[in-house]
């Protein structure tokens, strides 16, 4: 398959003037680091969003987490003073209403939570370490970290496997994937014997996911836009290299990309590089059937997708879409029929939808945005 086609706020409210629908459904949420809030939206059956208030947050609010049980959402702020707001979810209109705001060990460009909704997990990409916080039954991350781990240099991503056993970490300066194993009930992370797996150098891997029954895990590689698939040991939860694919067109003229810069990063204050041409990806989803994986690529503002092979775990690339400028997020809806892209250079969020047949995307319609937006989180209520 060759290159897919592609077929456009309301202003700051309070809580209280949300103009939602009051039914549960589906919600999508964007964080806009340069406005300091979070957009909401509520997304009908046919992929048609409407704009509801913007949840105030603050300057550079970028990675959001939902708990399991969906009544949370966790949105981590990564100026200083770095915190991470707690919202309760209204099941009924997607409304957010702030619980409380939280201290964080470092700048963390990404957050989860674990399966039990216990533990909040953070990666510091300049501070090079992890962290482990515990979450009350009231949704409130405690206010001292369990634990703050060092790592290695630029920690992107961390998660739990389907298992809550073992924990991932994707350091892209070091190429390397530390191996963690996991007790919910003492809430204590411990290394894995090994401890690291070492990728080939200048991969960079960042972002990663797993398929539903645990037998794989992708990684995402920033500096190639290359998915590696690993297959995962249920017993250890160590990793093992199965195949790797590129996510660029075969005509791309992008080249490989070096680690950016950030504070506490070697190379953060010698002169910038031009990156222009430099593949830049950033996220990784897959559509809930499993059939098929997308990528976005900030450098060419794109959404690669790419096939899956459930019973190998293999990928095959299968064509690109333009979409929003430097698209650091996306998120697909829970019936796998619509995709939800955001851009850090644009103030508009697309939706597209999904052929359920080849993986194409066909852009629907472009909605108003906020500035900076980078992450979403798409939450299903019903």
């Amino acid at each position: 398959m060759g290159t897919f086609a592609n077929v456009g706020w309301a202003s700051l409210l309070g809580l209280s003037l949300l103009s939602l629908p009051v039914w549960a459904g589906t919600f999508v949420y964007v964080s806009n680091a340069e406005d300091g809030d979070i957009g909401v939206y509520s997304m009908g059956q046919d992929g048609e969003l409407q704009a509801g208030g913007r949840a105030p947050a603050t300057k550079l609010v970028m990675p959001m987490a939902v708990s399991p049980d969906r009544r949370f959402l966790y949105a981590a702020v990564r100026s200083k003073p770095f915190s991470v707001i707690q919202y309760a979810i209204d099941a009924r209109s997607g409304a957010l209403q702030q619980v409380a705001t939280s201290p964080l060990a470092e700048s963390f460009p990404y957050i989860s939570v674990d399966r039990t909704g216990r533990y909040l997990f953070g990666a510091s990409y300049g501070g090079h370490v992890i962290s482990l916080n515990g979450i009350d039954a009231d949704g409130r991350v405690a206010t001292e970290p369990l634990q703050v781990i060092p790592v290695g240099r630029n920690a992107h991503s961390i998660r739990t496997d389907g298992s809550n056993r073992f924990v991932y970490v994707p350091t892209l300066g070091t190429d390397q994937i530390f191996q963690f194993n996991f007790d919910a009930k003492a809430g204590r992370l411990s290394s894995a014997t090994p401890a690291v797996f070492q990728m080939k150098p200048l991969v960079g891997p960042r972002h990663f996911i797993f398929s539903k029954d645990n037998r794989f895990l992708y990684v995402l590689s920033e500096l190639q836009a290359t998915v590696t698939t690993f297959a995962v040991d249920g017993n250890t939860g160590q990793l093992s290299e199965v195949s790797s694919v590129s996510g660029m067109p075969p005509d791309s003229k992008l080249v490989p990309g070096m680690p950016r810069g950030a504070v506490g990063t070697p190379g953060a204050n010698q002169a910038p590089r031009n990156t222009d041409n430099d593949i830049w990806a950033a996220d990784i989803h897959m559509t809930p059937d499993e059939r098929f994986l997308y990528i976005s690529e900030r450098t060419t503002s794109s959404l690669a997708a790419l096939s899956v092979d459930g019973a190998t775990g293999k990928l095959a690339y299968l064509g690109s879409t333009p979409t929003e400028k430097q698209p650091r997020g996306f998120a697909i809806n829970s019936t796998g029929r619509f995709l939800v892209a955001c851009g850090e250079k644009s103030e508009t969020i697309s939706v597209y939808s999904i052929d359920q047949a080849s993986g194409a995307l066909r852009l629907l319609r472009q909605y108003p945005g906020g500035k900076g937006a980078n992450w979403i989180e798409i939450v299903n209520t019903d």
